[in-house]
């Protein structure tokens, strides 16, 4: 149930709703908003009247959700939630945040010559993978822990935050001193064990949708991290696996505004992986930013016909400083706005 504090309500009045609350059997996730508190009861019992919580002292509203996502449910936080970051980076505020490099990061040559191009191009994340998980076994897996080294004094060079994928739980702890963001890739938004753990770290965690998964499982990827406690997450659409073979997923750019419109999470856009061409990522980019994405992920490489992954769908950096250029004329059109 989800339980709205009166405005005036004081810490004391807060502090009963919660004891009693528990008392009925729920878990109690608190947040505190700009106008008023409100309580998220979370918790396997049906059978209770919502009217035992409404006669409280300090109580304004009291709803039941029949949503399987309680936290991450748009009736948790009204007013959204915005990831803050120290440097300034807001994602989910009014700024479109774009995340962009190379796929894989395979030297420190080729990851600084992409983290200068892009960040003066406007990006305001530096994308790498550390670790990649791979169809195939014999396929380039990655430098990890030499390349997360790497990431971090680019990003410190070039004034970027840094996101990169974590494949298991043993990796979150070294990852955490490089990272400033934790990417759980469309493999394993079902790895319940790995979402348990995120949710137990205070740092931002970026969920990508599964290549078969429905918004709502999404949703309830989201639901394992926060109930953790873990609030400061971000979904991604990164495209699903259709019956068409033109592209290498059909991104489903409609998610968007339905996850805006069922959570309060801010919602990012993978177009990179959501077409696997680089002719289709800038169309696709575009699209996304009208739809309302809050970010963009977007492979970029200097010389990408070289790539040891994913070469086809990276942009070379002068198609990104363009595609930049025009994002930033899309966004005032919907009331956003682009560095």
């Amino acid at each position: 149930m989800i339980v709205a504090m009166q405005e005036s309500a004081p810490e004391e009045q807060i502090q009963r709703v919660i004891e009693h609350l528990v008392k009925m059997g729920f878990s109690v996730h608190r947040t505190t908003g700009v106008r008023q508190t409100v309580l998220a009861g979370v918790g396997p019992r049906s059978d209770f009247d919502v009217r035992d919580v409404e006669v409280l002292a300090g109580v304004e509203q009291v709803h039941r959700i029949s949503a399987p996502y309680k936290l991450a449910g748009r009736s948790f936080r009204p007013q959204g939630t915005v990831v803050a970051f120290a440097n300034g980076v807001k994602i989910g505020a009014e700024e479109i945040v774009v995340m962009a490099g190379p796929c894989s990061v395979e030297s420190r040559e080729q990851l600084f010559t992409v983290a200068e191009q892009v960040a003066k191009a406007g990006a305001r994340a530096l994308r790498g993978g550390a670790f990649k998980p791979r169809t195939s076994p014999y396929s380039f897996q990655g430098l990890g822990l030499e390349a997360l080294k790497l990431l971090r004094e680019a990003g410190d060079r070039f004034g970027l935050l840094v996101i990169s994928e974590v494949m298991e739980i043993s990796q979150i702890e070294p990852m955490l001193p490089y990272v400033d963001i934790l990417q759980v890739g469309a493999r394993n938004m079902q790895n319940f064990n790995l979402l348990r753990e995120l949710g137990k770290v205070r740092k931002p965690v970026l969920v990508k949708r599964g290549i078969a998964a429905t918004l709502e499982e999404l949703l309830l990827s989201a639901e394992y991290i926060m109930a953790g406690g873990n609030y400061e997450l971000i979904l991604c659409e990164r495209g699903i696996r259709t019956f068409e073979t033109y592209t290498r997923n059909t991104l489903d750019i409609s998610a968007i505004p339905i996850i805006h419109k069922l959570s309060h999470l801010p919602m990012a856009s993978d177009p990179s992986h959501g077409t696997g061409r680089r002719d289709k990522v800038a169309p696709m980019a575009r699209a996304s930013v009208a739809a309302g994405a809050d970010a963009l992920l977007i492979e970029v490489h200097h010389d990408p016909d070289k790539a040891l992954s994913d070469g086809a769908q990276s942009l070379y950096p002068e198609q990104f400083s363009e595609l930049m250029a025009q994002l930033r004329m899309i966004a005032p059109a919907v009331g956003r706005r682009m560095v």
